[in-house]
């Protein structure tokens, strides 16, 4: 039977309660309203920091309206590669205070965590100070403002900066990298930049011991140039990138073999469209924006029906819209590949927020029986891998591949070690010619027909969404129906994944299973419970769909207690694995966005669990 582990609410949860192995590492929280310069300032720092030999991650934060309102960048930074974010911030640099209480239970601070905001604009509000955090006022907007021309998210650039050990030299190197104006503002917010490190020793000396530890001198490789030219055609690579989620997923695509892409802007996928654009003209591709989800899907069946392997990205709701035409590239066995960058639902939902609620409504959500590739990615930068995966695979099966990504990982940035190429190209098998008469869906023993390039003599064939036959030709027929549905489904039972339909880390015979940006997480508490001596494994899902028994049976084997973990409201991951896997003893760890799951926390649900093996009076509840 299963249960469910309770779960403290973020307020409650004292940050780090099971983090005394967790990497060294430097939490950084900026934040103020919209328009203040917090994401460009948070960018600059992140570059900053590849550049003196960091890792780190930016999450970007903001209130349900997308634009205006309030913003907070959300870094953590230091000297081993980083994935998540931590329990806790050790410093909250805030521009003003408009509306930064909406980010409380997204930036719980550390008791010996620091607030630093403007002298002028009074004091941070309760919630942030209740825990212990110190405040330190500074007259930030004044020290922008005797600086004529420069800004005031560059002053903080500067402070946060020093207080977290980057060389000056780093943060000049990254403003100037992202600087398009013009000379004098250049001069100007360099100015305001200095300002910034002068007053950081300011802030030291009053912070006392709230004062963030700097990381000390990096090792490794710094990344290379300004941020993650990941498709630059020329020069040496850098070691190492810095890279968004979505800029991941749209160069691995590129680099399977995509195209041409059709699209409709949506919030959080637009920057993997923004960057695909000019990318894709580079390799002879396309990208349309289209008027609509329901013309995006269509267009790239259209494309695809024509020889061109293609793709398209969005949400939720337009994932929703798309549901037809992917039932049509399912039915017609037309190549297709659509990443949702999930977000907070239901209807428009929360746009800026993570959540993994898609799952369901993607391995189930087709009308009829329809069966599709459903991937995901399990960091940002498995997003380019996985990418690349699905479109090798949509082009090898003729179906529609969905690719499960979210705002986690899609809006994102990290300092990444530069990705192996996996190698997955797209390749269909195609027909030459030479039957009479040509048979599109000939039902072979794999399930995969050749299929034809129209224009190619004595080879066409019909294509819709009508049940046919083996040539294509409409029919109502039960036998032609029952040999489609039979040869749709067989096509991706046997198929060969191979090691890549999830990752499988670690022994014991307690395991975790999850899938998507949870991954990052979790790996992080395992190394924290692991280091307290519980053996545990991580079975990470990048092949949600279609199901696969025998290989999940060989990577549980040995498992007596699974904790089945994700970020959505009714454990979708959990009832979808029991209604298609024979599952030993399972619990179910879940919650909604728009807060991230955090790697102390997990831990303490993961060793509870595991205490929870020698209390049989627990065994039998119930999933809540």
């Amino acid at each position: 039977m299963s249960a469910s582990v309770p779960n403290d609410s973020p307020a409650q949860h004292t940050p780090g309660t099971a983090g005394e192995s967790a990497p060294a590492s430097l939490s950084i929280a900026l934040a103020g309203s919209g328009g203040s310069g917090v994401m460009t300032a948070g960018t600059m720092l992140l570059d900053a920091a590849a550049r003196a030999g960091l890792y780190g991650l930016m999450v970007r934060t903001s209130g349900p309206q997308i634009r205006g309102g309030e913003a907070a960048a959300l870094l953590r930074l230091g000297r081993h590669p980083i994935e998540t974010l931590d329990d806790g911030f050790d410093l909250l640099l805030a521009f003003d205070w408009q509306n930064v209480n909406r980010f409380a239970d997204e930036i719980p601070l550390r008791p010996s965590g620091l607030i630093v905001g403007d002298s002028n604009e009074g004091e941070p509000p309760e919630v942030f100070t209740g825990g212990g955090a110190r405040f330190v006022g500074i007259p930030l907007k004044k020290t922008a403002k005797e600086i004529a021309g420069s800004w005031v998210n560059m002053v903080a650039l500067g402070l946060a900066g020093t207080l977290a050990g980057i060389p000056a030299l780093a943060l000049e190197e990254a403003l100037r990298a992202s600087w398009k104006r013009s000379e004098a503002g250049l001069q100007a917010n360099l100015s305001a930049l200095q300002a910034g490190i002068a007053l950081a020793g300011t802030v030291a000396h009053e912070a006392g011991a709230h004062a963030p530890t700097p990381l000390s001198e990096a090792t490794g490789s710094p990344a290379a140039g300004s941020p993650a030219a990941a498709s630059s055609p020329s020069g040496a690579a850098p070691s190492r990138w810095l890279i968004s989620g979505n800029e991941a997923a749209g160069y691995g695509a590129i680099c399977g073999g995509i195209r041409f892409v059709a699209a409709y802007p949506i919030t959080p996928a637009t920057e993997m469209l923004e960057w695909m654009a000019p990318a894709l003209a580079k390799v002879g591709g396309t990208l349309l924006q289209a008027e609509d989800e329901l013309a995006s899907v269509n267009m790239i069946i259209g494309a695809s029906y024509g020889g061109v392997p293609s793709l398209t990205a969005t949400a939720g709701p337009g994932l929703a819209l798309m549901t037809e035409g992917i039932g049509l590239a399912v039915s017609a066995e037309v190549p297709i590949v659509v990443v949702d960058v999930m977000r907070g639902g239901p209807s428009t939902g929360i746009p800026a927020k993570s959540e993994q609620s898609d799952l369901s409504f993607a391995v189930s959500g087709l009308h009829g029986d329809a069966p599709r590739l459903v991937l995901a990615p399990t960091s940002i930068a498995d997003c380019m891998a996985t990418t690349q995966w699905a479109v090798a695979l949509a082009e090898a099966t003729q179906t529609a591949a969905i690719v499960l990504s979210d705002q986690f990982m899609g809006q994102s940035r990290a300092i990444i070690d530069r990705p192996a190429d996996p190698g997955f190209r797209a390749s269909r098998l195609v027909a030459e010619g030479g039957e009479t008469p040509y048979r599109r869906y000939l039902d072979t023993p794999s399930g995969i027909s050749p299929m034809a390039v129209p224009g190619t003599p004595g080879i066409a064939y019909t294509a819709d969404g009508l049940e046919h036959n083996e040539r294509g030709i409409p029919s109502s027929q039960v036998r032609d129906h029952q040999q489609q549905l039979d040869k749709r489904e067989r096509k991706l039972a046997r198929h060969d994944y191979g090691d890549w339909w999830a990752d499988c880390e670690g022994d014991g015979d307690l395991a975790v299973v999850t899938f998507g940006s949870t991954t990052c997480a979790v790996r992080e508490a395992l190394t924290r419970v692991r280091a307290r001596g519980v053996a545990a494994r991580l079975l990470a899902l990048r092949l949600l769909a279609p199901a696969q028994p025998q290989r999940m049976a060989a990577a549980l084997a040995g498992v007596k207690r699974i904790l089945v973990v994700e970020q959505n409201h009714g454990a979708q991951l959990y009832r979808y694995l029991r209604s298609v896997y024979e599952l030993p003893d399972a619990r179910s760890l879940h919650r909604p966005g728009p807060l991230p799951l955090r790697p102390g926390e997990l831990a303490d649900a993961i060793l509870a669990w595991s205490d929870a093996a020698h209390r049989p009076e627990n065994r039998q509840e119930e999933i809540a």
